[in-house]
This record gives structure tokens, C-alpha cells and sequence, in this order.
């Protein structure tokens, strides 16, 4: 099964590296814009204080934020993928061979993870030299942190590939789902700010505790201090993973 697990993986891996689009707009945009942002708070690489009137997401968050998109478009990428492999039958050819279909999704999922784990690791060696704020942040525990919320976010992707219609939609369709997402999520303004109705909705999301976790770790907070994110963030992994198995279509 591991064997297997790998070679599909790894298969997996080299498909989509060989489509330069989907590899620029998973890795190389989202650092991008975080080199490009960072630059113009930083000086061109001075490493100071940004100005006063710059906003928080710009300078504190901007990490945060970038990580956020980071996941996001892996999430729509793999929805991308799911749509297309369906239409074509791939996913049909796939369940008729001796891989279990959780070893199939598996595969997906880690070539994921293993793209973020690049676009962070790019994040990070930019920041050093243009972030104005520094960089000095728990890097493990960070990733690790972004790893976990993107496997969260990643069953909503699954979720939302079971029903897109077609591969044409698959894109636009989880746009249209996931990015409003990110105005309710505390990334921008503070949940607390929000009406009571939008409170409850924002609280019913995965970004938001995505955000929350992602923030903390970024600043030196310790797991313990969010107990309430993790264990938001695994019910909806595990709520979406149980709709997944019944709403999944392989054809």
C-alpha cells in the first residue's frame, strides 16, 4: 500500500510540475506577491519598522495572508484536478486498479502539502532578506501549522469536487465557494467587529480558525493557546471527510 501510495504520489507530482500554470499559480505567485509586498514596506531590503499608516495585513499579517492564499490555491487546484480526471475517466481507470480509493485521494492530498511545504520554504528565505519585520518565527511549528489547516481546507476541496459538474466549472465554482471566505475570517477585521449574524457565520467557517492558528504560531504563540482552532479545525476535516464518502463520484 505504501509502495503504491509513493509511486502515485510521485507521479502525481511530476503531472502537475509539468503544467507550468498550475505550478505558477500555486508556488510562484503567492511568493510573488509576498516578495513584492514585503519590498515595498521593507525599502528595497532595508530591514526597518513600516510606516505608521501602512495597514495591519500589510505588515504584521501579510504572512498570514499570503499562507491563506497559498492554501487556497492548492485547494482549487486539486478541485481543478479532480473535475478534469473525472471527465476524462481517469478517476474511473484509477478505482479499477489495485489502489485502495483512499490511496488515491492520499496521493492528491500529499502533492499538496509537498507544494506548500515549497511556496513556504520560498516564503520564508524571501522574508529574510525583505520582510521589515524579521522573520524570527517558529518555522516547524509554523509549517506545521500551515500544513494542518491545509489538509482542513483540502477535505473542503474533496467536498466541493464531488458535486462541481463538470471540469469547466471546477475553478470558478470554487472561487465562488472559498475567497469570500476570507472577508469573514478575522484576517482583515476582527471577528469581533462583525454583526451577530455574521459572527455565527464566520465562526462556521475553516478559515477563520485557518487564521487564528495561523496568526498565533506566526507570533510565537504555543499550540495549548489554540486548543479551540485544532479542535474546530479536525471536526471540519472529519465532517468533510464523512460527506466525501458518501457524495464522492469517481464517474
Amino acid at each position: 500500500m505504501l509502495r503504491g501510495l509513493w509511486k502515485l504520489t510521485w507521479l502525481e507530482f511530476k503531472i502537475f510540475v509539468r503544467e507550468p500554470l498550475g505550478l505558477i499559480g500555486t508556488v510562484v505567485i503567492p511568493v510573488l506577491v509576498f516578495v513584492v509586498a514585503s519590498r515595498m514596506l521593507g525599502g528595497g531590503g532595508r530591514m526597518r519598522p513600516p510606516p505608521p499608516d501602512v495597514p495591519r495585513i500589510m505588515s504584521v499579517d501579510l504572512p498570514v495572508l499570503i499562507s491563506i492564499l497559498i492554501a487556497l490555491s492548492a485547494v482549487l487546484s486539486l478541485i481543478t484536478i479532480v473535475a478534469i480526471y473525472r471527465e476524462s475517466g481517469i478517476l474511473k481507470r484509477l478505482r479499477a486498479t489495485p489502489l485502495r480509493p483512499q490511496t488515491i485521494l492520499t496521493a492528491h492530498v500529499l502533492v499538496k502539502l509537498l507544494l506548500i511545504a515549497m511556496s513556504l520554504a520560498a516564503m520564508l528565505l524571501a522574508g529574510r532578506r525583505y520582510f521589515p519585520i524579521g522573520t524570527s518565527v517558529p518555522v516547524l511549528s509554523y509549517a506545521a501549522a500551515l500544513a494542518f489547516t491545509t489538509t482542513s481546507i483540502l477535505s473542503m476541496g474533496f467536498l466541493i469536487a464531488s458535486i462541481v459538474p463538470t471540469a469547466r466549472f471546477a475553478q470558478p465554482f470554487g472561487t465562488l465557494i472559498l475567497y469570500p471566505m476570507l472577508g469573514i475570517s478575522g484576517l482583515f477585521v476582527p471577528v469581533e467587529f462583525f454583526p451577530p449574524a455574521l459572527q455565527a457565520l464566520a465562526r462556521m467557517l475553516p478559515l477563520t480558525y485557518a487564521v487564528s492558528l495561523l496568526r498565533g504560531i506566526w507570533h510565537g504563540d504555543p499550540w495549548s493557546a489554540h486548543v479551540l482552532d485544532v479542535a474546530a479545525l479536525s471536526v471540519f476535516f472529519f465532517l468533510c471527510t464523512a460527506a466525501v464518502s458518501k457524495v464522492f463520484r469517481w464517474e
